[in-house]
């Protein structure tokens, strides 16, 4: 009697977890989070209508499949998980996604320690801040080889940046200066397998889970769009990929084939490119004009102070100042943006004028 109950009562709470499920291409578990954007193995099948991963790679282009995957942990034996099944179940209803296929992909899923500790807020010091954030951070980004590189990368991708300046309206060293601060132009972009790393944000953590929960199903989403092999994307530990560091919804709405090969494609150079200026067209960009300035004091409320060894530094800033922010809501980010923009662009101009 009371397993025959039991049994009753499961398949009412299915009923009622399932039955509110809303037909849109995604459903909004973050609203309470702001959108980021900043980030190989088994051989599943995806759809019927899925094109076939590609195993060819055009000269010269990166190839972060080939990496280490930071795959740091222990099986989470996910598909056994209630928060999975109610999970797999929604991916079915709403996306037509197959349930075998689902549960076995997350059978192999990894939870990740790594990235539960850095997901963990940090503890709260009552220690005063130190003089110098902006110092700092500045010395992380501002250095001789990140402005080499810039103008190594922006010389042998001169034509797609080019073209994606003129065709979005954004100034070229501002694309080169987002790709130098998110990702070292493409040397950094990440190791860690991101089906892993969102499986484990979803259902092992808690501060932000509902927000992962909707890129890890924008992620499947775009594995399956774009016809990528969902164990396969490396990239940060929070989930961001490719040159521009890209969160799965952010790729959708946003990344660009701009090479115009059949799939958008961050990990490469040309359609990151497209990409990057994409984001800062749809985000308001204002071509030419200006992003900062330096101001003599703080006055007005288009200035900000940013901490320096040798004091406060004040900058007006503009509304292509916000844009950037946009990326990544931080004001120290976007001034390092702008700056290495501005270097990497003095010194390729440089090199041009010294060339002929």
């Amino acid at each position: 009697m009371t397993n025959s109950f039991n049994k009753h009562l499961v398949r009412l709470v299915f009923v009622v977890l399932f039955s509110g499920c809303a037909s849109d291409p995604a459903t909004d578990y973050s609203s309470s989070y702001p959108e980021t954007i900043n980030n190989p193995q088994a051989n599943l099948p995806i759809r019927p209508m899925t094109p076939p991963l590609r195993s060819t790679q055009s000269k010269g282009a990166y190839e972060p499949y080939s990496q280490s995957v930071d795959s740091y942990g222990t099986s989470g034996n996910y598909a056994n998980s209630y928060p999975v099944k109610s999970f797999i179940r929604h991916m079915c209803d709403t996306h037509g996604f197959s349930e075998s296929y689902l549960q076995g992909l997350f059978a192999q899923a990894n939870r990740l320690d790594s990235v539960i500790r850095l997901e963990a807020p940090s503890p709260k010091t009552s220690t005063p801040s130190r003089p110098g954030s902006w110092s700092r951070y500045r010395g992380k980004f501002l250095t001789e080889q990140h402005i080499s590189n810039g103008v190594e990368f922006w010389r042998d991708n001169s034509d797609a940046i080019s073209k994606a300046s003129a065709a979005y309206g954004v100034d070229p060293e501002y694309i080169v200066g987002i790709i130098g601060v998110e990702t070292y132009f493409g040397k950094n972009i990440g190791k860690t397998c991101v089906f892993d790393a969102l499986t484990t944000l979803s259902f092992d953590t808690q501060r932000r889970s509902k927000y992962f929960m909707s890129e890890l199903e924008n992620f499947l989403l775009m594995t399956r769009e774009e016809g990528y092999n969902p164990r396969q994307p490396v990239g940060s530990w929070a989930g961001a990929m490719g040159l521009g560091q890209f969160m799965p919804s952010s790729f959708r709405k946003l990344a660009v084939d701009f090479d115009r090969n059949g799939r958008r494609d961050l990990w490469q150079p040309n359609d990151a490119i497209g990409s990057v200026a994409h984001y800062f067209s749809r985000s308001g960009w204002d071509y030419k004009s200006p992003v900062a300035q330096p101001a003599s004091d703080s006055y007005g409320a288009s200035v900000i102070e940013l901490s320096t060894y040798e004091g406060m530094e004040y900058w007006r800033v503009h509304p292509n100042f916000k844009v950037i922010k946009r990326y990544n809501n931080s004001n120290k980010y976007a001034m390092a943006v702008h700056q290495l923009a501005q270097a990497i662009k003095n010194r390729y101009q440089y090199s041009q004028v010294s060339a002929n």
